[in-house]
């Protein structure tokens, strides 16, 4: 089959990773790459020999092109989506989908309107942590899902990333960061979401850089960086999350774990692509650890644009999709909207989450190739 070829835009930290695990990929050639600063493109270009440095323009361009990853800041997600999508071009964009429901609806409709597909990081949820976990509940062997926890405590990403100031800003903060990893994991496993409670705040307003050129820079929150809610699932399920950059010591909560009428399970950090699921039915005095339906390395981006490119091919639906991605950020503006306006808010979007089924009996070729 001949590799689709493709061009990023944003050549910041997250491209390397791509870039990587890309490489010898069976059905993508990345030919191009393009960022607002021209020589931190023509270092990725360099480092994984790369054929073209464009600029945006240049590489929506170019004809030979048939999609695009948009790995810019998210604050320019869906501008650059809509560009792409505009320019003829199937998208695979990193989380968030969008930073307003508004610009979110607007990619999904622009991609059906053109027949484009729209993919959406996180794709961690296709690897064997989150699937395994999906076949134990498949399996029955916690009975039915009731509840679960999600949690996520950190103290910011400050002092480590040497250009933090978008994860303060509107489409930042912990939610925003890292909520579509929980998110996508608990709607893969618990079904679409009905409605969020929440509370919302800043506890922690003094943020200062702490390496790079701009370690010592004091940083402006602008964006809620601690929220507990309560999520009610379609299907009954009931959980309780928590996400926050204002932990400063540690945390021994659990990532994910879910409740069932049999039994527990206990789910690794959706974070990253495999991990230990453990299980510990109704009567047992210890855990098991629950054998991989699959598979996964720890950091496996860019299979979800893999199975993207194998769906187009096939003309089929693919699972790290648009549509999932606008219920993740559908339900993060709920957890921001509902401590705001005091209420609970009821999603108006859903997701088939069988589309996200990615367990060893249908696993695409794609994937296990990756």
């Amino acid at each position: 089959m001949e590799k689709m070829k493709a061009g990023i835009i944003g050549c910041g930290n997250i491209s390397a990773i791509y870039l990587e695990n890309l490489k010898d990929n069976p059905l993508i050639e990345v030919v191009a790459v393009a960022d607002l600063i021209r020589e931190r493109a023509q270092e990725r270009a360099d480092e994984f020999n790369i054929a073209n440095v464009y600029n945006v323009d240049e590489l929506l361009q170019d004809n030979e092109i048939e999609l695009v990853l948009n790995l810019t800041v998210p604050g320019s997600h869906a501008m650059t989506d809509l560009a792409v999508l505009e320019a003829g071009k199937h998208v695979y964009a990193e989380k968030p989908l969008a930073i307003s429901l508004e610009d979110g609806r607007k990619v999904i409709e622009l991609a059906e309107e053109k027949g484009l597909y729209v993919g959406s990081a996180p794709d961690t949820f296709l690897g064997s942590g989150i699937q395994t976990a999906r076949k134990v509940i498949e399996e029955g062997l916690i009975g039915k899902p009731i509840a679960a926890t999600s949690f996520f405590m950190g103290g910011g990403p400050e002092a480590w990333h040497p250009n933090p100031e978008f994860f303060y800003v509107a489409g930042g903060g912990p939610m925003f960061d890292m909520g579509p990893y929980y998110l996508t994991a608990l709607i893969t496993l618990l079904g679409p979401i009905r409605r969020i409670s929440s509370s919302a705040g800043v506890q922690i307003t003094d943020r200062v850089i702490g390496s790079g050129p701009k370690e010592g820079t004091l940083l402006q929150v602008q964006t809620p960086t601690h929220l507990a809610g309560t999520i009610d699932f379609e299907e009954g399920a009931i959980a309780t999350m928590i996400t926050s950059f204002d932990i400063r010591g540690a945390s021994d909560l659990p990532r994910i774990e879910i409740y069932g009428t049999e039994g527990t399970l206990s789910i690794p950090d959706p974070n990253f692509f495999n991990g230990e699921v453990k299980l510990r039915r109704f009567g047992q005095d210890t855990w098991e650890t629950v054998t991989p339906a699959f598979e996964s390395r720890q950091n496996e981006r860019g299979i979800g644009v893999t199975e993207m490119v194998e769906s187009i091919r096939a003309g089929r639906e693919h699972k790290a999709s648009g549509k999932l991605a606008y219920h993740v950020l559908e339900a993060m503006h709920a957890f921001q909207r509902s401590s705001l306006e005091g209420k609970h808010i009821q999603l108006e979007s859903t997701y088939e989450a069988g589309a996200g089924n990615n367990t060893d009996e249908n696993q695409s070729e794609a994937v296990k190739s990756n």
